[in-house]
């Protein structure tokens, strides 16, 4: 079901071509370091160039046989090669190309999964702008609090995937290691120049120091971006299936031409991208739990953590692609109601205004516990009897005392929300200019 999800760029990353065009690169680059150092003539290095290769059919073929990836691997070359393959995989052991080729298939997912970050990041910042002064209300536990604007709420996203491009920096650098080393780590069957001079043509450094493996807390870095990633994405998917609710109705996805929303009710339109977000998130976080697992091996390595590395790299990193497509398409295509926001704001009949009453009041020498007990008093028989509660506040003889209709007004008013928006858009977008 992954293939569904699956993008063409990021897909190509993980097909098997690629994962063992990325071997042969590793073992390339090797043969390269040993002719450099006189251990390949180089007459032997031009014809293996000229005709090295594989067949993935040719290597499942040969793995049902062998039980061994890489050599089944090392068997097609070797089959393309002829006598000059006794000069590749010289000195190596198995996870000398294996982990390093996985670096560079991490290191180019990550490079891609930022792209796409960039993508989303810029999409983000127009919506925010366009609707910066647009009033919504705030809610906190789901129920109506103080005013905000739609701007806000979207810059918040804007100003997370900045910081989740920040990781992701970190992860590339943190994934753009290799090991040439032998096979507990010691080089003793290879010069240490190796690694150096074969990582370089790689673009990758070499691990100070290792086991058979690189150490797993490296992928598991990797996979803890791309899980708080989806984490951001599950929220924004979270934030427009509650906007989209029949009850609140200030925000929903798109409905294409054609598209439908029920088997039996025709009326219906489901928020059912954002479900899906929100759906597949689950699955990235899950598979960071098996990376972390991965960390702690069996000495200077076992093999638990292959079979299962096999599933979560592919399925996460095709899964963040998918869903930050998605999320950008959502954000970018949703159907935004300001009519509807409004008339959300004044739902409850001016209850949200309270605290500026009460505010108000703490201005005129009363203290806040009294102000509170007074505006709490009205707010209560507002909200259990369904009437104005500005209305109530000006009928009330023990405010009224206090406060003049004048300043009852201007604490019902939406203008003081909006002042300071700029102030919070200058913040975020500071340091971009």
């Amino acid at each position: 079901m992954i293939r569904r999800y699956t993008r063409p760029e990021m897909g190509a990353i993980w097909t098997e071509q690629n994962r063992y065009q990325k071997w042969l690169d590793v073992e390339l680059a090797v043969c390269e370091a040993w002719q450099e150092l006189g251990e390949i003539p180089p007459e032997a290095l031009d014809r293996i160039k000229q005709k090295i290769g594989f067949s993935v059919e040719r290597i499942e073929e040969i793995e049902l046989v062998v039980k061994h990836d890489v050599l089944a691997f090392l068997h097609s070359v070797a089959e393309h090669v002829g006598d000059d393959s006794r000069y590749i995989h010289l000195g190596l052991t198995s996870y000398d190309v294996v982990d390093t080729a996985l670096s560079l298939l991490l290191k180019e997912s990550l490079e891609k999964t930022a792209e796409e970050l960039e993508r989303l990041k810029q999409i983000l910042k127009e919506q925010a702008l366009k609707y910066k002064k647009t009033p919504i209300m705030g809610r906190t536990h789901g129920v109506h609090a103080e005013p905000i604007t739609f701007g806000v709420k979207i810059l918040v996203w804007y100003e997370e995937i900045k910081r989740h491009i920040e990781r992701i920096k970190n992860a590339i650098d943190i994934m753009s290691v290799g090991r040439i080393q032998g096979s507990v780590g010691t080089y003793i069957h290879l010069d240490p120049r190796v690694e150096t001079i074969a990582l370089g043509k790689l673009g990758l450094k070499p691990a100070k120091v290792s086991t058979q493996i690189l150490q797993r807390d490296r992928h598991a870095e990797a996979l803890f971006v791309l899980a708080l990633i989806c984490s951001t994405l599950d929220k924004i998917a979270v934030e427009i299936r509650h906007l989209q609710k029949t009850e609140v109705n200030e925000v929903e996805e798109s409905f294409t031409k054609g598209q439908k929303g029920s088997s039996s009710m025709p009326h219906k339109k489901n928020p059912v991208r954002s479900e899906r977000v929100s759906g597949l998130a689950r699955v990235t976080r899950s598979n960071l739990h098996v990376a972390l697992e991965n960390i702690p091996l069996w000495h200077e390595r076992d093999i638990s953590h292959s079979s299962a590395e096999r599933v979560i790299f592919p399925d996460s990193f095709i899964i963040t692609d998918y869903l930050l497509s998605e999320t950008a398409s959502l954000v970018k295509n949703w159907n935004v109601r300001p009519d509807r926001m409004e008339k959300n704001i004044h739902l409850t009949k001016g209850l949200i205004f309270s605290q500026r009453v009460m505010l108000a009041l703490t201005k005129k020498d009363i203290s806040r516990e009294q102000a509170y007990q007074l505006v709490q008093k009205n707010s209560l028989e507002a909200w259990n009897k369904n009437l104005d509660f500005k209305d109530l506040i000006l009928q009330d003889p023990e405010i009224s005392d206090i406060l003049s209709k004048e300043e009852i007004a201007d604490c019902f008013t939406l203008d003081p929300y909006l002042e300071k928006i700029d102030y919070i858009f200058d913040k975020v977008f500071a340091d971009e200019n």
